[in-house]
C-alpha cells in the first residue's frame, strides 16, 4: 500500500514546496470536487498543489445526506444524462474505487394509492436498475422489490399502517462524506501532490490578463506565500462567486446556495430494518441508516447569510419532525434530536427562482487565460466534474498531458481491503481488541487501518475507548492529527469523527480528553489545549442556540456568537 502522511510536517513541506517551484495546476478548495481534481491531475503526471482555506471538507462536502446515488428522482425530470452518470459513478465507488467507504443501503418507499402509483414508481424504479446495469457497474446490489403493505411493514414496523397500501424497496449507497475526502486528499498525496488545509488564498497573482498562481497565507503561522502555477483551478463551491471577485471575473454564471438541514436520531427511535424515502411538497425526504443512528433529511431552501457557518433554525428542525412524523407510528420529539447539521449546496443559478429547480449538474468555463472554474454538480459525479475541469485546464498547458486514469485508481484504503476484511477475527486477536472494533476500523479507514492498529501497538491506552464517545478508539483522535491533516480539535469532533452529531451533548464531553491526545503531535502546550476546548465548547452552545431560534436571520446571528478557532 502506498503512504500518504497529512501531518505537521507534510502540510510545512507542501507550503514550502509549492513555493520554490511553479507547479503545473494549483487547486483552490479542498473539498470533494477540488480534491477529486487535485487527484485526477496529479495522476496524469502534472506537478499540482492544493490548498483549503480551512479543513479539508470543511464546507458541503461534510454536511450532506451521505449518499452515492443516482438521483431517482431525476427521472421523474427525465434527466437520463445526469442519472446514467451517476450510477456509473455509484458502481466505481461501490466496486473498485472505494469499497471500504461506499457500502449499500435499502430504502422502502410508501405507496399511499392504490393501482396507478405503484405503476408508475415501479416503472421509475425499474429503469433505474436497468440503468445501473447497463453501464455494468450495478451487479452488485440487490434489484428493486414490490412489496405489499404487510410486508412493507414486516421490515419496517414504524411506519403507520394508515400510512401506506403497499411499498417499493431498492437499492443505493451511502458514504461518511468528510472521511472521503480524506482519503482523497491522502491518495492524491501519494501520488506526489502537495497539499495544505488552513492555507487561504488572499489574491491571484496576474501577468497581464493572465492568471499565474495565487497568494496563500498561512493561517496557523501566518507566513505568505507566492504560489505560482501554468493553470489555477477554482473549486470552491458556494464561494465561488467570491473567489471569482478576486480576479475581477464573476464569469458565465453565478452560485447559489441552498441550506439542507439533517437530524441524527438514535436507532432505536424508529423501528425499521430499511432506510425510507418519502415525497414532500417540495422535494423528496430520507430517512437513512448511520450506525447506530438515523440521519433524517433534508431541506432545500436560499441562504444569503453567512457561508461559513450555516445555521439551522428552530423552523427548520420543525418542518422535518412534522414531514417525518406524517408517517410515523411513534412520533419523534425534540428530545430525540441527537444532531443536527447544516450544509449549503452549489447551485448553478439561472433557470428558476426557487432553489429546488436550480441546476444540480456542473459547470467549467476559463473566464480568463490560466483560471478554470467548477461549479454546480452533485457529490456522486464528482470524478467527472474533476475531469472535466482537469481537461479544460489541460488546453492552457503548454505539453501532451495523459487521459483521465481516475476511473482506475483506488482511492487510499481501498488496495488490500477486502482481504483485511476476511481476517478481522485474526486482526482482533492479534491486538486484543473485540472483533466489532476491528469492522468499525475497517469500514473508516480500509487497509489503512493498520496505521491506527499500529499506534495502538506502540502504546496500548490508545486502544480504549474515548471517553463520552464509546463508539472512536483514543488511537483514532491521535491518527486524525498525525496522519490525517487534523489540526484543531474542531476538525477531529466534527469530520474525522461524527462525535458532534452522534453524541447527545454534541462532544463537549470527549473534548478535553480529545484535545489531550492531540497536544503533542500538534506541540500545544496547556493554553492551546484550553483555548481548543473552550472554543469547541462555545461552538456547541452556539449551535444549540441558533437551533432554538425562529428563522435565519436569527439563527444565523445565534451561531456567529462563536468565533473560529484562533491559532496558537
Amino acid at each position: 500500500m502506498r503512504t500518504a502522511t497529512l501531518g505537521p510536517a507534510q502540510r510545512a513541506e507542501s507550503l514550502a514546496g509549492m513555493a520554490e517551484r511553479e507547479l503545473d495546476i494549483l487547486v483552490v478548495g479542498g473539498g470533494v470536487v477540488g480534491a477529486g481534481t487535485a487527484l485526477d491531475a496529479v495522476t496524469r503526471g502534472l506537478s499540482t498543489g492544493i490548498v483549503e482555506a480551512r479543513d479539508w471538507a470543511s464546507g458541503t462536502s461534510s454536511r450532506s445526506s451521505k449518499l452515492i446515488h443516482g438521483g431517482l428522482r431525476y427521472l421523474e425530470m427525465l434527466d437520463f444524462a445526469l442519472v446514467r452518470e451517476a450510477l456509473k459513478e455509484r458502481g466505481l465507488l461501490l466496486e473498485r474505487l472505494a469499497p471500504h467507504l461506499v457500502r449499500p443501503v435499502p430504502f422502502l418507499y410508501p405507496l399511499q394509492h392504490k393501482g396507478w402509483e405503484r405503476l408508475y414508481a415501479g416503472s421509475g424504479v425499474a429503469l433505474y436498475d436497468a440503468m445501473s446495469m447497463a453501464r455494468e457497474h450495478g451487479r452488485g446490489l440487490p434489484l428493486h422489490r414490490h412489496l405489499t403493505r404487510r410486508q412493507a411493514l414486516r421490515v419496517a414496523p414504524c411506519l403507520k399502517k394508515d400510512a401506506l397500501v403497499g411499498a417499493l424497496q431498492y437499492y443505493d449507497a451511502q458514504v461518511d462524506d468528510a472521511r472521503f475526502v480524506t482519503a482523497l486528499v491522502r491518495t492524491a498525496v501519494s501520488y506526489g501532490a502537495k497539499a495544505a488545509n488552513r492555507a487561504r488564498v488572499t489574491g491571484f497573482l496576474r501577468e497581464g490578463e493572465r492568471v499565474v498562481g495565487a497568494r496563500v497565507r498561512d493561517v496557523e503561522g501566518g507566513g505568505e506565500y507566492e504560489v505560482r502555477a501554468q493553470q489555477v483551478v477554482n473549486a470552491t463551491g458556494v464561494w465561488t462567486d467570491d473567489t471569482q471577485a478576486m480576479v475581477g471575473e464573476r464569469g458565465q454564471f453565478h452560485v447559489r446556495a441552498s441550506k439542507g438541514i439533517h437530524l441524527v436520531v438514535p436507532r432505536d427511535r424508529i423501528h425499521s430494518t430499511t432506510g425510507l424515502i418519502l415525497r414532500t411538497e417540495k422535494s423528496v425526504l430520507f430517512v437513512i441508516p448511520w450506525g447506530r443512528h438515523w440521519i433524517v433529511g433534508t431541506t432545500d431552501t436560499d441562504w444569503d447569510l453567512d457561508k461559513a457557518h450555516p445555521a439551522a433554525s428552530s423552523a427548520d428542525i420543525d418542518y422535518l419532525l412534522e414531514r417525518v412524523n406524517s408517517v410515523l407510528a411513534v412520533p419523534l420529539g425534540r428530545d430525540d434530536v441527537q444532531g443536527v447539521y447544516a450544509g449549503l449546496r452549489p447551485l448553478l443559478a439561472g433557470e428558476s427562482d426557487a432553489t429546488s429547480k436550480l441546476s444540480r449538474e456542473h459547470t467549467v468555463a476559463h473566464p480568463a487565460p490560466g483560471l478554470v472554474v467548477v461549479a454546480g454538480g452533485k457529490y456522486t459525479t464528482y470524478r467527472v466534474m474533476a475531469k472535466d475541469a482537469v481537461d479544460e485546464a489541460v488546453h492552457g498547458l503548454d505539453l501532451r498531458v495523459a487521459d483521465c486514469v481516475t476511473e482506475e485508481i483506488p482511492l487510499y484504503g481501498a488496495e488490500g481491503y477486502p482481504a483485511l476484511w476476511n481476517a478481522r477475527a485474526r486482526i482482533a486477536a492479534e491486538h486484543g481488541l473485540h472483533v466489532v472494533r476491528v469492522e468499525h476500523l475497517l469500514r473508516r479507514y480500509g487497509s489503512a487501518a493498520r496505521e491506527v492498529l499500529a499506534l495502538i501497538t506502540e502504546n496500548p491506552t490508545l486502544g480504549a475507548p474515548l471517553q463520552g464517545a464509546d463508539d472512536y478508539l483514543r488511537a483514532e483522535v491521535v491518527h486524525a492529527a498525525s496522519h490525517e491533516g487534523a489540526r484543531h480539535l474542531d476538525d477531529v469532533l466534527t469530520r474525522r469523527t461524527r462525535i458532534s452529531i452522534e453524541t447527545f451533548d454534541r462532544g463537549t464531553r470527549s473534548a478535553r480528553e480529545a484535545a489531550e491526545l492531540m497536544a503533542p503531535v500538534l506541540g500545544w502546550d496547556k493554553d492551546q489545549i484550553e483555548r481548543e476546548v473552550e472554543h469547541y465548547e462555545k461552538r456547541v452552545e452556539a449551535e444549540r442556540e441558533s437551533q432554538r431560534q425562529p428563522d435565519d436571520l436569527t439563527a444565523d446571528a445565534a451561531r456567529l456568537g462563536a468565533p473560529d478557532i484562533v491559532p496558537s
